[in-house]
C-alpha cells in the first residue's frame, strides 16, 4: 500500500521543486499545500513541525524534514521503504 505523502512547499522555492521532481520520478502520488497560495497554512505547517521553512515533507504523518533530508533518505535507501516500494 502507498504512503501518504504530503508536502508544504511554494511554486518557485528549488528545494520545492527538487523535492517535487524525486517524488514524481518516483511515480510518488502527493498532497501539495501552497503556502505561498494559501498563507494560513504556513502555520499549520509550522504547529506540525516546528519548522518555518519550505518544504516541510511528512509521509504516513511522520515528519521527515525537508527537501535534503528526502534526498539523504533516499541515498540511505530508506526512502523507498518508507514510501512503500519495497
Amino acid at each position: 500500500m502507498a504512503a501518504k505523502v504530503e508536502i508544504y512547499s511554494t511554486e518557485t522555492c528549488p528545494y520545492c521543486v527538487r523535492a517535487r521532481n524525486l517524488l514524481a520520478k518516483k511515480g510518488i502520488n502527493y498532497i501539495e499545500y501552497r503556502v505561498d497560495l494559501q498563507p494560513d497554512l504556513r502555520g499549520e505547517m509550522t504547529q506540525r513541525c516546528g519548522g518555518t521553512s519550505v518544504p516541510q515533507i511528512f509521509i504516513d504523518g511522520h515528519h521527515i524534514g525537508g527537501c535534503d533530508d528526502m534526498f539523504e533518505l533516499d541515498f540511505e535507501g530508506e526512502l523507498d521503504k518508507m514510501l512503500g516500494m519495497s
